[in-house]
């Protein structure tokens, strides 16, 4: 670090040059790179995604995509049997198939299959199924134009309500693009950024860690740009680089900007001394800092999922950028115009914090208190995190209001249930289409399958399947099971796709050999962080309080969403019942690396304290107080992004949200403010202990056991 940081001052013209000229770049691939972003989602190899393909090229629609579902629920004393109900449900049906020339539809008006009414034979459903084209907001376009053209329609004096998943969420759904909700999305979040750093610093410096964001961020996108027109890159990344960027670029230059502040408070110090002695320790703390983060997200890289992987890339590559401006640009920054703008000075920056310090002081003094507390509050939420069950947002937590509601309602009362909304489509590649059906009809969890006449093509044929009840959930993945089971043992050739299906098999591609990634991704970053805090014991509690903040996070969710215990007070949406089968892995990723970020902050202070004084107490009051405003601001400002994130319409962004923000900031508040001091406080000299043959492997000067506090002199943190 001391070298690099010598050459980047002593070459400035060139440094800024550079990233000026990058910058340019930068800002005009934005456009570019945001269209060139894909919105398919896919799970390669597998028989739901392998059959949701063929579906649609052999019929232009179905596969990866919920149907839309019109509902009618008739009057008492009429039934679909009534004379002219059937005539007229066909013509309400023939509006929704022009609105929607490339759907195709089976209800009870085209097929006469009972599958299709209740047994009371009062409410009936159609299944319009559109083109699977994938993406953000898939559906929700198309059910619009649904509900448009059956707008003031009746069958026997009776409304067609449209519903199904796309047509829930498509209620209060916001209409601004999705570019505009990132814009929005990220001034919001860089004004409370700014208002969180002009907090911490009260001078113009506050501006200091935003310009290094402006820089990161649309840098970023540049690198995304050709990696996109090589490879699919999910269109949620967008959001990610927008906000996690702005989260993570202003961290890390936060840490460093603190620090030089810091030195020039020194006596005798020069400003060029300044930036060297902050660079060379917290510089060093950032590169630490964004190498967890990329090893963290190696748990997205190796994930069989075209979308997670390049939400992994995406994630590696704002860590980088920001570790690369942080180490570059800003010093040149500071040791050019951040004198100027570091007025009014503020002296209180040659100090540890007196309230951190008198609160690290508390922990140390109760330290078995402190550690029993905070690890019941989180072993709580981890626990919670045990119950999670996986599968998209139940139907009824994605609206409230509105005919899409109306329409679930009224299948719930029927007793038909949520199954319309998330059936199989079983694909008959030879064979007679209506035995697979009554097959497939008796298998345990099926309400009824059907095989309309005109599902016909290519010598192919389909056979709806509606499941009992929602077929992404834990008994809808078992029925899912079952039908794969009866459909191999038919004589036809038969295989099992769908919405539903596509979910299932991404469960398992992910979540398979997620042990072992997560095995993998910890001895790393224990040897990581072996070398940067020079102890076997250091990185082994950051390692176990980073799956515990992890776990806690999971936990949050579990009891805000899954459960609804403040969604709806909060969001005004229901228990969801359910967890996104993405979510926990994309959580894990990210609030894994960013919760190391402030591990190192913390420990790379102490260990630097603990190597001047020879004192475990001393290291630890020394390092939250010099800390703990820093790490604090930080994860306010993440948390603030993360507010802002939740704006975006969708429950899916609203849970997202919920556990990186919520999980950032107890990870900053009780993880790192109250356990992990009164950790090690309680281990004492052993946190220090690194042997020499463990030095020798790792290249670093070993560090016995003291058997007293024994003051040394100061070496080069980590």
């Amino acid at each position: 670090m001391t070298r690099l940081t010598r050459f980047v001052l002593d070459h400035k013209r060139l440094v800024l040059g550079l990233w000026l000229a990058v910058t340019v770049a930068a800002f005009a691939a934005i456009g570019p790179a945001g269209s060139s972003l894909s919105q398919e989602f896919n799970v390669p190899g597998r028989e739901g995604f392998q059959t949701n393909k063929e579906l649609a090229e052999i019929y232009g629609n179905g596969g990866d995509v919920a149907p839309i579902v019109p509902v009618i629920q008739l009057r008492q004393g009429t039934t679909v049997d009534s004379p002219g109900v059937r005539r007229e449900l066909a013509a309400a049906l023939a509006k929704v198939e022009a609105a929607l020339p490339q759907a195709r539809t089976a209800s009870y008006a085209s097929t006469g299959d009972r599958a299709f009414v209740s047994d009371d034979g009062r409410t009936t459903f159609a299944l319009v199924i559109i083109p699977a084209l994938g993406g953000v907001g898939q559906g929700q376009e198309e059910a619009k134009l649904a509900q448009a053209a059956l707008t003031g329609v009746t069958v026997a004096g009776s409304p067609v309500e449209v519903t199904g998943l796309d047509a829930l969420r498509a209620t209060g759904a916001s209409d601004e693009g999705t570019g505009t909700g990132v814009l929005i999305g990220t001034l919001l979040a860089a004004l409370g950024a700014l208002l969180v750093l002009a907090f911490v610093f009260r001078s113009f410096t506050a501006f200091i860690p935003l310009l290094m964001a402006l820089v990161a961020i649309p840098t970023t996108f540049l690198l995304i740009w050709p990696i996109a027109q090589i490879t699919d890159v999910s269109v949620i990344v967008q959001f990610l680089v927008a906000l996690i960027g702005l989260g993570i670029a202003i961290d890390y230059a936060l840490l460093v900007v603190v620090r030089w502040r810091e030195e020039r408070q020194q006596p005798g110090t020069t400003n060029d001394h300044a930036v060297r002695n902050a660079m060379q320790h917290a510089g060093s703390a950032v590169v630490f800092s964004g190498t967890t983060v990329a090893i963290s997200l190696l748990a997205l890289l190796v994930v069989p999922i075209p979308a997670l992987r390049s939400i992994g890339i995406a994630g590696l590559l704002i860590a980088l950028v920001s570790v690369a401006v942080a180490v570059t640009l800003l010093p040149v920054v500071l040791a050019t115009i951040g004198p100027r703008l570091d007025w009014p000075r503020n002296s209180r920056d040659a100090q540890a914090s007196r309230r951190w310090s008198a609160w690290a002081t508390v922990i140390v003094r109760h330290k078995w208190v402190a550690a029993a507390t905070s690890a019941a509050a989180l072993v709580a939420l981890v626990a919670a995190a045990f119950s999670i069950q996986f599968g998209n947002p139940r139907a009824d937590s994605l609206a409230q209001v509105g005919p899409a509601r109306a329409g679930l309602e009224k299948l719930q009362d029927s007793g038909i249930g949520t199954g319309p909304l998330s059936p199989f489509d079983a694909l008959v590649r030879s064979g007679d289409s209506a035995a697979v059906a009554s097959a497939l009809a008796g298998v345990e969890g099926v309400r009824s399958a059907a095989a309309p006449a005109d599902w016909r093509q290519d010598g192919t044929a389909i056979v709806a399947v509606i499941p009992t009840g929602d077929g992404n959930s834990p008994a809808g993945r078992e029925t899912l099971d079952r039908l794969r089971t009866a459909a191999s043992a038919l004589p036809t050739d038969v295989a099992i796709g769908g919405e539903a299906a596509q979910g299932a098999d991404f469960l398992d591609a992910v979540y398979s050999n997620f042990p072992l990634m997560l095995a993998l991704i910890s001895i790393l970053t224990f040897i990581l962080l072996a070398r940067a805090f020079r102890s076997m014991i250091l990185p082994l509690k950051a390692v176990l309080l980073n799956l515990l903040s992890v776990g806690a996070a999971w936990g949050l969710i579990v009891l805000v969403w899954q459960k609804g215990i403040g969604s709806d007070e909060l969001w005004g949406i229901e228990a969801t019942h359910a967890i996104n089968v993405e979510m926990p892995i994309v959580i894990f990723a990210f609030l894994f690396g960013v919760s190391m970020d402030y591990q190192v902050f913390i420990i790379s202070r102490m260990r630097e304290a603990y190597d001047r004084t020879g004192s475990t107490e001393s290291a630890v009051v020394e390092g939250i107080g010099r800390t703990g405003r820093l790490v604090t601001s930080a994860a306010l400002i993440l948390g603030l992004a993360f507010v802002a994130f939740s704006a975006q319409p969708g429950t899916e962004a609203k849970i997202f949200a919920t556990a990186l923000g919520g999980g950032i900031l107890l990870d900053a508040t009780i993880i790192r403010g109250i356990l992990a001091p009164a950790a090690v406080a309680l281990l004492g000299r052993w946190n220090w202990w690194l042997p020499t043959w463990a030095a020798r492997l790792l290249r670093v000067e070993p560090s016995p056991v003291q058997t007293k506090a024994v003051p040394r002199p100061a070496t080069q943190a980590a």
